[in-house]
């Protein structure tokens, strides 16, 4: 197929990459031939995507075909998402059809849907951000204090509670003492 320029350079060679019978051992068309099925991906990804783009990297290849509107397709064996042990990963678009290349000329890439508009943040809303943060921050440091409180309080308890034991233990020798001596009247 000669690449129209309608068709944006990543879907030709796509195209390209999933045609080739070279590749069918790492990349094919699954057997309706509505989906991309990556069938070995470690050999897919250090072989054959150096190949076709300029690096080779699953996760970019993966971003891509999602920014053009493919979707991983996910097996479900009687309502149970498929937990396969194999490497295979299908991808579908409804306009990417083996024999159906007229159809690529369809395949764009998103855009984002976001107005300019709905960008700017206001004034106000700032200002209610910085005022929030300020206050958690007073909190925090209130906090903190508290902590700090605390803490002097819990080591000056301890203190206490060491000198109440020795007090005890000398209370308890003197007791036992005065036991041992004899009564006199």
């Amino acid at each position: 197929m000669a690449q129209s320029s309608s068709v944006p350079g990543f879907i030709y060679k796509l195209w390209a990459l999933v045609e080739d019978p070279d590749t069918d051992d790492v990349i094919c068309w699954s057997l309706n031939g509505n989906n991309v099925k990556v069938v070995e991906e470690q050999r897919f990804t250090k072989v054959t995507l150096p190949r076709y783009f300029k690096h080779s990297n699953m996760s970019s290849f993966v971003r891509q075909l999602n920014m053009y509107g493919f979707r991983k397709v996910i097996k479900l064996d009687s309502g149970v998402v498929n937990h396969v042990t194999s490497s295979t990963i299908e991808f579908y678009h409804p306009c990417f059809k083996r024999a159906n290349p007229s159809l690529l000329e369809n395949i764009r890439r998103k855009v984002s849907s976001v107005k300019m508009d709905d960008t700017q943040i206001q004034q106000e809303d700032i200002h209610r951000v910085v005022k929030n943060v300020q206050q958690m921050k007073d909190k925090q440091d209130n906090m903190k204090e508290k902590l700090k409180s605390l803490s002097r309080e819990n080591k000056d308890l301890w203190r206490e509670l060491a000198y109440m034991r020795r007090k005890h233990s000398q209370q308890q020798r003197l007791l036992k003492k005065a036991r041992l001596l004899p009564l006199s009247f």
